[in-house]
């Protein structure tokens, strides 16, 4: 097993092959007829984004990559279109006022995204892969925060009712940093009060990536967004990279 960046065509459109066999096959995502057609999940950010890979040298070539991760620096994301997110959530609050000497002072922001793993492959070490490599390219990149949008599977928001209000009374992210869906997608978290939420419970719901940005000190944006496209239900992670434990970066 090997954990790396993509280095040609040939392994991005892996990476996009896996993709449309996670979200469209597996999980039921509506494909475009050109993305049936050619059997890869695609979008015009995947040209100025990194492709983290996580490959098994024991299968053949064209199956070999088993994990992958989307990642968009703010360097590259200000001299193209900006950020996927920002479809989805208003990103102004974190990026008022920075520039190329803010980037270098303080750190740049890195997007993370269309994180998926082959099912037969969705164990803790393919995980840890996938974290050590997001963790190095954090450490080349003098990156300083980490953000994206998160899915729980499903479009009826009522359904994540007790996971998006545990989300919300305890990991909300601070006022400087808070980042809110858009007004014509948000959809209020606060469902339920905080006194009648069992955290263990409320874990229990939570998907595996998500506890992950969890453990290592993510902040969670204001309102949720609906995902009729990829029939998820979508929250914002902020998580400060000071934060990700030392045994990633090993």
């Amino acid at each position: 097993m090997e954990v790396r960046l993509a280095q040609d065509d040939s392994e991005v459109l892996a990476a996009q092959r896996l993709r449309y066999r996670v979200f469209f096959e597996e999980m039921g995502a509506k494909a475009s007829p050109e993305a049936e057609r050619v059997g890869l999940d695609m979008d015009e950010f995947d040209s100025i984004c990194d492709h983290l890979l996580v490959i098994d040298h024991q299968l053949p070539p064209e199956e070999a990559v088993v994990g992958t991760y989307r990642m968009l620096r703010e360097e590259v994301a200000i001299k193209n279109d900006g950020f996927y997110s920002a479809s989805e959530y208003d990103l102004s609050t974190l990026f008022m006022g920075r520039d190329e000497a803010a980037i270098r002072q303080h750190g740049q922001f890195i997007e993370v995204g269309r994180s998926c793993v082959r099912a037969e492959y969705r164990s803790n070490s393919t995980i840890q892969y996938l974290w050590r490599g997001l963790a190095a390219y954090v450490k080349q990149h003098h990156c300083s925060y980490i953000f994206g949008c998160a899915s729980l599977t499903g479009t009826d928001p009522q359904d994540h009712a007790l996971a998006l209000s545990y989300l919300h009374h305890n990991f909300r992210a601070p006022d400087d940093l808070c980042v809110f869906a858009v007004p014509s997608r948000h959809v209020e978290m606060n469902m339920m009060p905080a006194d009648d939420i069992r955290e263990r419970d409320a874990v229990r719901m939570l998907p595996p990536l998500i506890k992950g940005y969890l453990r290592v000190g993510c902040y969670i944006g204001d309102g949720a967004v609906v995902d009729q496209d990829f029939g998820t239900t979508d929250v914002f992670i902020l998580a400060p990279t000071s934060r990700i434990p030392d045994k990633y970066f090993a």
